[in-house]
């Protein structure tokens, strides 16, 4: 009888593998795109084309534009905003304001948002929010931790994160660090 070196069952794909590979070009394909001012449309046999795999590929492993730029989009935006922790919800609010303001300035991830919303509609935007939902609600639950009460997550969402958002995506009014800290005093006043 004849056994193999490894009985381990073999499951899921493998990290750094074909499938790392592939996700990292085609998001790599879809970044480019997006930012490339030639506006060659996004479709999924023109980012297949561009990251170097057959259009199967994408399609089979995200399915549409919208659940791609989804995927595009979540991996963006995960971590790459610390939750600040100075001790003051005030002060962690205004920080946060800030760096999101700055983040939204980027064009490459502005455009990534644009197309995001609109492409995938509500699942876009529920996408561009998410993640940044999620921060601002450890800030704010890390508040009650300390004691304190803390303003709902959904007005603090409506105080800070839908004008950041709104003025980013649908105007060319300009994120200023000064602007963003008076979101936090309006939701905040003294």
């Amino acid at each position: 009888m004849f056994t193999t070196a490894s009985t381990a069952p073999q499951t899921g794909s493998r990290p750094g593998g074909r499938s790392a590979r592939v996700r990292a070009a085609v998001h790599q394909a879809v970044k480019e795109l997006i930012a490339d001012e030639a506006g060659e449309p996004v479709t999924i046999p023109v980012i297949a084309t561009r990251a170097g795999v057959h259009a199967t590929t994408v399609y089979r492993r995200w399915g549409t534009v919208a659940e791609l730029l989804a995927d595009v989009t979540t991996s963006r935006f995960s971590g790459d905003i610390v939750v600040p922790d100075t001790g003051s919800l005030r002060s962690d609010l205004e920080r946060y304001a800030y760096d999101l303001a700055k983040d939204l300035c980027d064009p490459d991830t502005l455009a990534l948002v644009r197309a995001t919303i609109g492409t995938g509609g509500e699942q876009g935007a529920a996408v561009c929010r998410g993640e940044r939902q999620r921060q601002l609600e450890a800030i704010l639950e890390r508040d009650q931790a300390r004691g304190n009460l803390p303003p709902p997550l959904e007005r603090a969402t409506d105080a800070v994160l839908a004008p950041l958002y709104y003025r980013a995506v649908f105007t060319d009014e300009p994120l200023t660090p000064e602007w963003a800290q008076t979101l936090v005093s309006h939701l905040l006043p003294d």
